[in-house]
């Protein structure tokens, strides 16, 4: 997840837990034992 930037909002769509990142420190977004996906809003 290369493009991450502060302000992209992410989502697990097993759970339902969502996201807004304030600080991009690398790695991958994990929640349920899957990647978080990026949402639009």
């Amino acid at each position: 997840m290369a493009d991450m930037k502060a302000g992209d909002q992410y989502k697990c769509y097993i759970c339902g837990n969502e996201v807004t990142l304030t600080k991009v420190g690398g790695g991958e977004l994990v929640c349920c034992g899957e990647p978080m996906k990026k949402i639009n809003k």
